[in-house]
This record gives structure tokens, C-alpha cells and sequence, in this order.
């Protein structure tokens, strides 16, 4: 895995975070803005936060899929997990072990160890 396609990763992993908890808490102040109380507004607030989380969470997803040669499975489950609430969470782990593999395979190459 070259610098550039690492980078890639390394921003998905860091926007996916912040992009699944921003959907939960919006859901969250969407429904007690309808059920509880419509005198305070947090989704006003929240609403265009999370729409430029999601933004940039697409952005980095396209960047990603593009350098990584993703299938076409792979790439649109990494896209359905910004849609899915928490699901940044999951695509967070699932690239935090894709790089660690990647590294560990740069690594074996680099010394010269063939699996057996």
C-alpha cells in the first residue's frame, strides 16, 4: 500500500467517527424536538453539522474507494455505513484492520517472508 492510498484510509477512518455519532445525536434531538418539547431547536443546529460531516465522510469515501480498488460490494457497504446510524463506527473498525493488514503484508514483503 503506497503513502497516498494510506492517507485515504487514515482520513475515512477519522471522519467516520465523528460522522456516525453527529447522525445518532441528530436523530436523537429530531425525535425529542417532535415528542418531548418544540421550544428548543438542536437539530437546526446540528442539522447542517452533520451535513458537512456526511460531505466530507462521501468525499473521502470516493478518495478511498478510487486509490484502494475496492469491489463494487466493498465500496458501496463502506457508503451504505454513513447511511445506517452507527455505522461509522463499524466502517472505523473495518478500516482500522484493513490497514493494519496492509501494513503487517508491507512489512512481511519488506523482509522478505513468504507465507508457507
Amino acid at each position: 500500500m503506497d503513502l497516498k492510498t494510506a492517507s485515504a484510509i487514515r482520513r475515512l477512518r477519522l471522519i467516520s467517527v465523528p460522522e456516525g455519532i453527529s447522525w445518532i445525536v441528530l436523530a436523537v434531538c429530531t425525535v425529542i424536538k417532535y415528542t418531548v418539547t418544540r421550544e428548543v431547536d438542536v437539530a437546526r443546529v446540528l442539522g447542517p453539522i452533520h451535513g458537512v460531516l456526511f460531505v466530507l465522510y462521501v468525499l473521502f469515501w470516493l478518495d478511498a474507494w478510487n486509490r484502494t480498488k475496492w469491489s463494487l460490494g466493498t465500496g458501496l457497504l463502506y457508503f451504505a455505513y454513513s447511511i445506517i446510524p452507527g455505522g461509522g463506527f463499524i466502517a472505523e473498525r473495518r478500516l482500522r484492520r484493513e490497514s493494519e493488514a496492509a501494513v503487517m503484508a508491507a512489512r512481511a514483503r519488506r523482509e522478505g517472508v513468504v507465507n508457507a
